[in-house]
């Protein structure tokens, strides 16, 4: 038994000398826990979407509309904007045609318009249009269901206060007043309570009628047919399968780091087998070393993305052939932001098996954070910040351009610059580590 025990004891220090055993049984799942509790509202009370910028554009003066972006405002799920700035830097009141030019341009994604018809003295109804950019239908369906609970939920005060102005107009304010407060009294004979309080309900609207709270929002509502929402679907006219578009593109992106991160990391190997030896003392630069792994790298990254968006195609209809020249350009980019991030984890790491855990623990977390796995807005807004500093984030963004938006060359370029400037940051790092370093040694 003793003998047993050494073993044990053996495996135990052997395993804790291994930095990438370590990261992948305790730091990884540790990482992903935190993340997945974050984006579920493990232990918070405020569950869901934060912070999703939503356009509010009104149109009207009229007190229905005020009170729901007021509720709006006061919803944590969304970010309200109703102004910007000009090319001057003056801030204005947004208008329609501005906020559908924002949704083309992949500014927002939702609007919420207020005709200057929403309301009539002829009619009690409440129109409004929804403007949606629907490129994540899981984002789109939730926001949808949020916002149609805000609005039932803060319009029935403005409504009933509608039905008094339009009662006012039909008998007059005299006769209408005279009704309210021969209601009031009855109100208060047949059920108690201040005569006062309830004509004050009366006349503005704050009491609950059946039918007007949020869990009884189905097609046979009383609120439903009050309140007229026009649903408008802004880009992605062309998308043949839009949650595949999506899906592809994210999980594209997360398999091309974990191919290219082991193809960069096969230096070691390589090393160890002594090819570097043979080959330095054959005119070969260590250079010429490098720039051979980092082409093979971004041509493979390539084909295997365009692999994957034919087997999108094939599967489940994907259109890429409407954009195929920016998709090029796009996969391009990403499969060099790709490799650079592979080449740099072979830069610091001292050992493959270092590098490989460093790598499925930063691949799996980009992927997590960057919107791989599900929308950004499901997060935390620290997280959502961070986002937009991984490779996954800015390559899922530029798929989603290219395959959803339909988006032209010029207007894919910002995001064509993210991902070669990290490219060629993460370059010129491991090109200075592997200059110092004993890789070629």
């Amino acid at each position: 038994m003793r003998t047993v025990l050494v073993l044990v004891g053996n495996e135990f220090r052997r395993f804790a000398a291994d930095k990438a055993a370590i990261s992948l049984t305790f730091i990884v799942p540790l990482v992903l826990i935190y993340i997945f509790g974050n984006v579920f509202g493990v232990n918070s009370e405020e569950r869901g979407p934060k912070g999703i910028p939503l356009a509010v554009v009104n149109q009207t003066d009229a007190p229905a509309p005020a009170a729901i972006i007021s509720a709006l405002q006061k919803e944590p799920a969304f970010k309200v904007i109703t102004s910007h700035k000009d090319a001057n830097g003056v801030e204005r009141v947004l208008i329609e045609a501005e906020v559908r030019e924002m949704m083309r341009a992949g500014d927002i994604r939702f609007a919420l318009i207020f005709p200057a018809d929403a309301t009539s003295d002829s009619g009690v109804a409440l129109k409004m249009k929804f403007l949606r950019n629907a490129r994540n239908e899981i984002e789109t369906e939730t926001v949808d269901g949020l916002l149609q609970k805000t609005i039932f939920t803060a319009a029935p005060q403005a409504l009933l206060a509608s039905l008094q102005r339009l009662g006012a107009n039909q008998v007059g304010s005299e006769t209408m007043a005279r009704f309210n407060h021969s209601l009031a009294d009855a109100i208060a004979r047949g059920f108690g309570g201040d005569p006062a309080k309830i004509l004050h309900s009366i006349e503005t609207g704050e009491f609950n009628i059946p039918g007007t709270t949020p869990t009884n929002t189905n097609g046979n509502s009383f609120l439903d047919r009050l309140i007229k929402i026009e649903r408008e679907e802004i880009g992605g006219e062309h998308a043949k399968s839009p949650m595949a578009t999506r899906s592809v593109g994210g999980y594209a992106v997360m398999f091309l780091l974990f191919s290219l991160t082991g193809a960069s990391t096969s230096l070691f190997d390589e090393k160890k087998a002594g090819l570097y030896q043979r080959l330095l003392a054959a005119p070969v630069r260590r250079t010429h070393i490098l720039w051979s792994k980092y082409i093979f790298g971004i041509l493979l990254g390539v084909v295997q993305l365009l692999t994957l968006f034919v087997a999108g195609r094939v599967l489940f209809g994907v259109d890429i052939t409407s954009n195929v020249f920016n998709l090029l350009l796009i996969c391009l980019a990403a499969a060099s932001a790709c490799v650079a991030f592979g080449m740099l984890l072979a830069a610091l790491a001292p050992t493959a098996a270092a590098a490989n855990g460093m790598g499925t623990l930063l691949i799996l977390t980009m992927s997590a954070v960057g919107g791989a796995w599900w929308p950004t807005s499901f997060m935390p807004q620290f997280m959502q910040q961070l986002s937009k500093f991984t490779i996954v984030y800015w390559s899922i963004e530029g798929f989603l351009r290219v395959l959803w938006a339909n988006c032209n060359t010029r207007e894919l370029l910002p995001v064509l610059a993210i991902l070669l400037a990290f490219a060629a940051a993460a370059n010129t790092i491991s090109i200075w580590r592997f200059r110092h370093g004993q890789i070629f040694e």
